[in-house]
């Protein structure tokens, strides 16, 4: 049966590429690529030779009508980013949403995505968490700031290693210096790190040792605390 499918592919290490998400890209009618350029590079390390078409941020909005057409048509299609799971802080959800709309069915298969192995070895509760992805660069980041400095779960950010010393510096800002924070680059790449520490910690590490690579941030909620009736609360006054 037709279908769009959308295809994980590794973020840094190749051999977490599935068999079945090699299957899907070689039987596939089309690959919608974020870069045809870096999917050219997977595709020939797993000898998948098959017929790619852009589709990023840049045109995604001109090309969902055809490509919905194209499924209804009768053709299976594939969607990839250049790394990790498609949609998630990458183009495709306007695609699937509109597969959706229009009654087509719409798979995705397991895979890599950044967030889940820095969430993992950060050593902070994982039972609870919000996804955040990138914080508004200017408008609205301060609001939204505020806002998260209440949230008690933990958080996930990605952020460039050129904005994460300011980033950081505006958690401490408006979160406190010594919240917990653990900072993974590079997942599953030769050069993986992970620093863990207070807020003020990590920011002094990156001031002395510039970041390189991809960056997710994984920030430790407001901590509770325990009032004289033994009841937990959450220490909200240094934000009021």
């Amino acid at each position: 049966m037709a279908k769009l499918i959308v295809v994980p592919t590794p973020v840094g290490n190749l051999e977490d590429m599935t068999f079945r998400a090699v299957r899907v890209l070689k039987e596939a009618d089309l690959i919608l690529a974020e870069d045809t350029r870096t999917t050219g590079f997977l595709l020939k390390h797993f000898e998948i030779q098959n017929r790619m078409q852009s589709h990023h941020k840049f045109n995604e909005h001109k090309a969902v009508e055809q490509i919905v057409a194209r499924i209804k048509a009768g053709e299976t299609i594939a969607l990839v980013s250049d790394a990790g799971t498609p949609t998630i802080s990458d183009p495709g959800f306007l695609l699937v949403r509109e597969c959706v709309r229009n009654g087509v069915e719409t798979e995705c298969l397991p895979g890599a995505t950044a967030f889940v192995p820095a969430l993992v070895v950060s050593g902070l509760p994982n039972d609870s968490f919000c996804f955040e992805g990138f914080l508004p660069r200017k408008k609205g980041r301060q609001t939204r700031l505020k806002e998260l400095a209440r949230e008690t779960r933990t958080m996930i950010f990605y952020e460039s290693p050129y904005r994460l010393v300011k980033t950081l510096s505006q958690f401490a800002e408006y979160m406190g210096a010594e919240r917990q924070v653990s900072v993974s680059r590079e997942i599953s790449k030769i050069y993986e790190s992970t620093i863990r520490g207070s807020v003020e910690d990590v920011i002094n590490h990156f001031t002395l040792n510039e970041p390189k690579g991809e960056i997710v941030i994984i920030l430790g909620g407001l901590p509770a605390m325990e009032n004289k009736s033994g009841k937990t609360e959450h220490d909200n006054s240094m934000y009021e």
